[in-house]
């Protein structure tokens, strides 16, 4: 019996089309790249209903013939590649040749374009494979592409598809890495009524970073621009030693293609190791630039992935790159070399041991209790009490405390986090949150991708105590915050709050903003304490739900046995 058959084509180009238009940022992606490449000054996107409703793109690129607009739907017609050779020095953002044809079998889709040649331009206008209409029309030099009613066809694709918000999220996040690798482009972005993003042309990476963040970020970076080897790396990165509590911030292009890669992302983040803050990571804006015969952009559908032929030589670069970054601005001895890895001494354990959950009430700051001495707490599933006993602090940073196991050493930040964010998580339940009102409203600006983090996320900030109100363009004023925060702190918050509460399920999102007011209130390493509040933290570190692992999932406490201490004396063991 026959078992393999051949695929209709009708079949076949949807599942092609599938490989490369996933969701509305895809088709985004594939028609701005085609408008980059035809070397446009201006690109508009309107987009509605996250873009499933429509996605316009307008640029004043070169246009197109009648005769090329024709052949642009059929599958791998392409004006960039003509030979095999030309796929190993790949200079352009697009080049399968499958956008179109891919983007025009999954919806309804119109083409305006003319070259800016004596005579009308063109439009077509295409419903899933089918061919509904050309003829002449009026357009200036340029291209427009209408894509409405994505995946109208594919309804088990669509019902994947998220909400309008987290598409239109993506597809924010997508445009902001374009304005930043393109200064000089004038770049806009409406939603419905709504304008989300406005960059008129700019001089250069400074300014146009100015336009989307703000002097603050500017403030808190430093200029890289280090060549080596025909590869050059340039942009902006974190001036130790600032930095952010994640990787939000860490945006690298090759070649302008805005990539994820972990040669770029690991040498950066090693480059940086033991120069930030505790538990922050660099931001950075990096640029690089390798001759197009070194780096394979054709190993992932979407071209977000890159492979380099000398990835050894790459990540060096970067390291020096940040090292040459900091020795002009600081001053700091330069290193030729360093290790893509490292081990550590493995013998300490991380403390794991359930404890019954328990919130106690009052303040959610941290305050010192009447009693000075915490006593005995009972561990989980035994009614005794063990001794845990406080000795003392080491580096300004961590508690020695000792048990009748031996000694514990806790990171004190992040039991802090940790017991903040269990009492946070309680008041949060009872929507009981006490708030300050500002006499003056605090203003600020947001992102672009930001503003559409407050869209969707404006409920759950103002159950927490944040009250959030829009003063025009992306400019807002917070009005209330929970009261424990200073005015700083609560607009540093809300910043980083926004960051968080982007992606993900609703219970993930809650989570992640408790873990980071927790962050921004508990006491920070560096801070020396009394004992009186050494004792205490501890105390109410081991009644919380999980002593072993603050809200963000980093250790607290590390325990070094008694046998352990013993062995490496040479004492012998009771």
């Amino acid at each position: 019996m026959k078992r393999i058959s051949v695929l209709p084509p009708e079949i076949s180009q949807k599942i092609a089309a599938g490989e490369v238009i996933e969701r509305p940022v895809s088709v985004v992606k594939e028609l701005v790249e085609n408008s980059l490449d035809a070397g446009a000054t201006e690109i508009d996107v309107d987009l509605l209903a996250g873009g499933k409703k429509l996605i316009r793109v307008r640029d004043d690129g070169h246009g197109m013939s009648r005769e090329d607009a024709e052949i642009c739907f059929v599958r791998h017609s392409t004006s960039k590649i003509a030979r095999e050779e030309d796929l190993l020095e790949i200079s352009t953002l697009g080049f399968r040749g499958e956008a179109l044809p891919s983007i025009s079998s999954v919806s309804r889709l119109t083409l305006r374009t003319s070259d800016g040649a004596e005579g009308p331009g063109t439009e077509i206008e295409r419903e899933g494979e089918a061919a509904l209409s050309v003829k002449d029309a009026a357009a200036p030099r340029g291209t427009t592409v209408e894509a409405r009613d994505l995946f109208f066809n594919l309804p088990a694709r669509l019902k994947f598809l998220r909400g309008d918000q987290a598409e239109l999220g993506q597809i924010v996040k997508y445009l902001t890495n374009v304005a930043l690798a393109y200064p000089g482009l004038r770049l806009t972005l409406d939603h419905g009524p709504r304008n989300i993003l406005d960059c008129p042309p700019v001089a250069g990476l400074k300014e146009r970073l100015f336009q989307l963040y703000g002097k603050s970020l500017l403030d808190k970076l430093m200029e890289i621009d280090y060549e080596e080897d025909g590869n050059r790396l340039h942009g902006f990165a974190s001036l130790p030693p600032m930095g952010k509590t994640d990787r939000t911030h860490q945006f690298f292009f090759v070649n302008l293609r805005p990539v994820h890669d972990k040669i770029l992302s690991s040498a950066l983040n090693q480059a940086y190791r033991g120069i930030l803050e505790k538990d922050l990571s660099p931001e950075a804006f990096l640029f690089l630039s390798v001759p197009y015969g070194e780096v394979d952009v054709n190993v992932h559908p979407a071209k977000s992935e890159v492979r380099f032929s000398r990835s050894s030589a790459i990540f060096q670069l970067v390291l020096r790159s940040v090292t040459h970054g900091r020795l002009r601005v600081g001053g700091i001895k330069e290193v030729t070399s360093v290790s893509a890895g490292s081990s550590e001494a493995g013998w300490p354990e991380p403390l794991e041991r359930g404890i019954p959950f328990k919130v106690d009430e009052g303040k959610a700051r941290f305050e010192l209790p009447d009693f000075a001495v915490p006593g005995e707490v009972p561990s989980a599933g035994s009614a005794e009490k063990p001794a845990r006993r406080v000795l003392g602090q080491f580096a300004d940073a961590y508690i020695v405390a000792e048990d009748a196991e031996g000694l514990l050493v806790v990171d004190q930040h992040n039991a802090h986090e940790r017991v903040l964010f269990d009492k946070y998580a309680e008041i949060d339940r009872r929507r009981k949150w006490p708030v300050k009102m500002s006499l003056i409203p605090l203003l600020f600006d947001l992102t672009p991708s930001q503003v559409v983090s407050l869209e969707s996320g404006q409920e759950m900030l103002q159950e927490s105590g944040f009250r959030v109100e829009a003063m025009g363009g992306r400019s807002y004023a917070l009005r209330e915050y929970p009261d424990v925060f200073q005015p700083e702190e609560a607009l540093e918050a809300v910043h980083e709050l926004l960051d968080e509460i982007k992606d993900g399920p609703a219970e993930d999102k809650k989570a992640r903003l408790l873990a980071t007011m927790a962050c921004k209130t508990a006491i920070k390493a560096g801070q020396p304490l009394p004992r009186e509040k050494m004792e205490f933290l501890v105390q109410e570190l081991f009644k919380t739900a999980n002593p072993a692992l603050c809200p963000h999932g980093r250790p607290i406490v590390v325990r070094i046995a008694k046998s352990q201490i013993e062995k490496g004396l040479r004492r012998p063991v009771n």
